[in-house]
């Protein structure tokens, strides 16, 4: 159906104040009334088809009921105050009908809004109704610039390429929400480090061995622990720099700020200068920082006190490496915490597969070794405070939360990736009502040379025995044994 034609078009034979009554010159020098894209789409489409562009040319306004069509009388200026009349009668629906070339139309459905004022008059522009960020003004032009401008469409999509930056920005995130359910511990991460300082070469500590020796220590180091029975697996390594003071001749290196050649120097350094402007040296130590993991989730055992409780009924000591585990457990009293506890029980399922039951947290505090000093001493947890503390909660009839490391056996030592993803896994832990341990039925019917350790029928038997099992002897191709430390036993 035909759009209704208002006083104010100009395809009737009646003039009308808002049309051109004057003689058309040549068609290439006509000034026509022609789009100006004056800001961008948020949808990233203001280059398709049915949006307009700058150079189109504008044939067709309908606001309202009113039409008006090409020529327009005073091109801009005219049609500006056909907007601004529009907008003060509340009547801002606009329909804009361009056309590029001579046979290609497209239309916008708009909004008439206030613009920028331009020669003391407010200046008013269309905004597209689908989206209010996309807006587009009009200008006079010759019909053969606004050809100019439509054959140019393509280098200008590329120049807009070119010149258009990618924005960051910011998003919310429900943090203490996602500390809460995600971590297998709530607020508090699975992974644990330990810095190793460059050890010194000499008494006063004013030259230190080279970085490959502090790497080396901090190899040595992990594969101790898990040759000693600890249940956990590298994560990653990785060198830390610290600030210090240092003389001039103490450092193993010296780097001049104006030379890059010297930085070839530092690879295996472990303490390096520079020099400030007022010629105080500032030495750098590289320490290596090791990450590492439980092989399987950490294991919360919550020791409930009772009134008649005169022992915890288990000793803790630590090993060379500096991890607190559990050395010792009061077998013959079943009713002491431990055993009501199922530690008892989980000691128990260590020894006899020569496993460490290493202790992480206590009431959430980590009591893991994290520092190594440049005279090689493992700063870590002393075992008689930490019995006098266990010591303290029996005392006041404090329920201790005690975190453990256990080995999951479904894992392959020698498959670190599938380790690692364990590692960082999200389960929630285990409750302390699933730490109870059962010792397996007929354990020492089961010969080696009747079942293959990979078949399904010892899957199947090993799947018989206590929900939470532990390691056997092998993973991989690494035994683990469980030492006597010579240790003094702290019971509480």
């Amino acid at each position: 159906m035909p759009m209704d034609r208002s006083p104010y078009s100009s395809s009737s034979s009646e003039s009308s104040p808002f049309s051109s009554t004057s003689t058309t010159p040549s068609k290439g020098s006509t000034v026509v009334l022609s789009i100006e894209c004056l800001k961008g789409s948020s949808k990233a489409d203001e280059w398709t088809g049915d949006m307009l562009q700058t150079g189109d040319i504008v044939e067709e306004l309908k606001i309202g009921t009113m039409i008006v069509s090409s020529p327009f009388k005073n091109g801009k200026s005219g049609v500006q105050r056909i907007l601004h009349s529009s907008f003060k009668q509340k009547e801002t629906s606009i329909r804009v009908r361009v056309r590029r070339g001579s046979d290609e139309f497209a239309e916008l459905q708009a909004c008439i809004v206030p613009g920028e004022q331009f020669a003391g008059k407010k200046q008013y522009v269309l905004r597209a109704i689908d989206d209010p960020n996309y807006a587009v003004g009009f200008v006079d032009r010759t019909e053969n610039e606004c050809l100019d401008l439509q054959a140019s469409r393509t280098s200008r999509m590329v120049s807009a390429l070119e010149r258009t930056p990618l924005q960051d920005g910011y998003v919310s995130y429900p943090w203490e929400k996602r500390m809460r359910e995600m971590l297998s511990i709530p607020n508090s991460s699975s992974f644990y480090s330990i810095l190793f300082l460059p050890k010194a070469s000499d008494k006063v500590g004013s030259h230190y061995n080279d970085l490959e020796d502090t790497l080396a220590r901090a190899h040595a180091w992990i594969n101790a622990s898990q040759a000693l029975g600890v249940p956990i697996v590298f994560m990653n390594i990785q060198t830390e720099s610290l600030l210090t003071k240092i003389s001039g001749d103490t450092a193993s290196s010296t780097v001049n700020a104006g030379s890059l050649s010297d930085l070839s120097n530092l690879a295996n350094t472990s303490l390096y200068g520079f020099e400030d402007y007022h010629g105080v040296d500032i030495g750098v130590v590289r320490a290596v920082r090791l990450w590492f993991s439980p092989l399987a989730v950490e294991i919360p055992i919550e020791i409930k006190i009772k009134d008649t409780d005169a022992k915890l009924g288990f000793a803790i000591s630590r090993t060379e490496e500096g991890f607190i585990y559990i050395s010792t457990v009061n077998e013959s009293d079943n009713n002491a915490p431990s055993a009501r506890s199922g530690l008892s029980n989980l000691y128990k399922q260590a020894s006899q597969t020569s496993r460490l039951v290493v202790v992480s947290r206590i009431s959430n505090q980590k009591v893991l070794p994290w520092m190594v000093s440049p005279t090689g001493a493992i700063r870590c947890f002393d075992t008689v405070s930490l019995s006098q503390k266990l010591s303290l909660h029996r005392h006041a009839r404090v329920p201790i939360l005690v975190h453990v490391f256990l080995w999951d056996r479904s894992l392959n030592f020698a498959n670190v990736g599938s380790i690692r993803a364990r590692a960082m896994s999200t389960h929630p832990p285990a409750s302390p009502a699933e730490v109870h341990m059962e010792p397996q039925a007929n354990e020492n019917e089961v010969q080696p040379s009747m079942v293959d350790e990979d078949s399904d029928e010892y899957e199947r038997r090993m799947s018989d025995g206590a929900d939470i099992m532990l390691e056997r002897d092998t993973a991989g191709e690494f035994s683990f044994r469980l030492h006597d430390f010579g240790l003094k036993d702290n019971w509480v």
